[in-house]
């Protein structure tokens, strides 16, 4: 459907036009009247379907009301969108800049790893829409460079990576800075149990909408399997990369030191290559997301500080080179992929040992994926009926994945809990 059936004001219709955006995505025609019309809204649609365009643009809107003009206040926030990471921030940030071209409207993004003192003195020049991780919103808010008073409308971008990332404690400080009558937004790709339970914290009577079915790759990115021994793994994505002549590729590690060691080993088989992790400065991870958006680096290697917040246009190739603890993580990685429609290839490399991890994410998808061996790089059969038996039923690995989650502390402290009540 044509994205002027929104009934949005001229001058977001023309910088849409500007940029080539005429169809509305699903996620967009259901909530972008809900949104205008006052409601609280929890929404859940896969990466890459327009979700920031839903909220956006129905904010701006409300920008360029007559009732918003009237009672402007260039010293205070009127709209307050929290991201879990810096490249989700900048990401939203220039989505609302893009559609905000025409109008005036003064959008402000802070984020932790850059100059305080400039967000700062861009706080204070007036803002109207202000993109934020929690952690540098929280230092402005506790050394009174911002005022939260006037804010019409919160969002929650991307609310299950911010519980993920531990970000609960740090919402609940800010919604006391807030005022009581609001209208809230949350947003996501997952949709999970507590995410429903964070919903009925702060949202009232919200707006449910889900326009996919819950937890679901999208249908455009093709998940190809290939099971391999861990120190195969480096010579079979530089193989697929090379022989296949992929030009831009996003791979994604667990640790920071894993990614760092893969770039530098990867480098070496004559692949261009940069990582990007939470260790990097803000500075290093601009640059390498640049290059790599350029053409001048073939290859991008990050942990799931990343899964989250890129947004590379027509990016075809992901590569899980170690699977993540979190099986939502993987919908979102891939997620980086098959964006708008476009055909995306994800492909997991899975070692005997990263089994459980797999079953998980099947489990999540409700579907089982194929796994199949890659001629040249078949797995040691000795060595998986070796980690078998060593492994039993897997029991050691799933208790190092629940730690990696901080689910056996909560099982600790619950055991503990029970034994004192005793």
């Amino acid at each position: 459907m044509s994205i002027h059936s929104l009934a949005l004001p001229p001058l977001l219709l023309q910088a849409l036009e500007t940029v080539g955006y005429e169809q509305a995505t699903e996620i967009q025609l259901q909530a972008i009247p809900k949104i205008l019309a006052g409601a609280d809204v929890l929404a859940g649609a896969q990466t890459g379907t327009g979700k920031t365009a839903a909220f956006a643009l129905p904010i701006l809107s409300q920008c360029l009301s007559v009732e918003a003009a009237l009672a402007k206040n260039t010293a205070n926030v009127q709209h307050l969108i929290l991201t879990p990471t810096r490249e989700l921030t900048q990401q939203v940030y220039q989505s609302f800049i893009k559609y905000a071209q025409f109008t005036g409207i003064k959008v402000v993004q802070v984020y932790g790893g850059a100059s305080i003192k400039v967000q700062i003195e861009q706080i204070a020049a007036g803002v109207d829409v202000l993109v934020a991780t929690p952690g540098r919103l929280l230092d402005l808010l506790y050394n009174d460079h911002l005022d939260l008073e006037s804010v019409k409308t919160l969002v929650l971008d991307e609310a299950d990576r911010m519980l993920d990332l531990g970000f609960k404690d740090e919402i609940n400080r800010i919604l006391t800075y807030l005022p009581a009558q609001r209208q809230t937004l949350l947003f996501s790709a997952t949709l999970n149990d507590e995410i429903f339970a964070l919903s009925k914290h702060f949202l009232h009577e919200p707006a449910i909408i889900e326009v996919s079915a819950r937890n679901t790759a999208a249908e455009s990115v093709e998940q190809i399997i290939y099971t391999v021994d861990p120190d195969k793994k480096r010579g079979l994505c530089s193989y697929l990369i090379g022989s296949k002549n992929w030009q831009q590729v996003l791979i994604f590690t667990r640790t920071k030191i894993s990614a760092d060691l893969l770039a530098k080993e990867m480098g070496k088989d004559g692949l261009k290559c940069a990582a990007i992790h939470g260790d990097k400065s803000q500075g290093a991870r601009e640059k390498a997301l640049q290059q790599f958006k350029d053409h001048e680096c073939r290859v991008l290697i990050a942990t799931d500080v990343a899964a989250r917040g890129l947004d590379i246009k027509q990016l075809q190739y992901v590569i899980n080179y170690e699977l993540p603890y979190n099986a939502e993580d993987y919908i979102h990685r891939i997620g980086r992929t098959g964006r708008a429609g476009d055909a995306g290839l994800a492909i997991s490399l899975v070692s005997e040992e990263e089994t459980y991890l797999l079953k998980a994410i099947e489990d999540l998808l409700k579907k089982p994926l194929l796994q199949q061996w890659f001629a040249g790089f078949e797995p040691d059969l000795e060595r998986v009926i070796g980690n078998k038996a060593k492994q039993g039923k897997g029991g050691n690995k799933r208790r190092e994945r629940e730690k990696a989650l901080g689910l056996a502390v909560k099982k600790n402290k619950s055991k503990h809990h029970r034994s004192r009540s005793r």
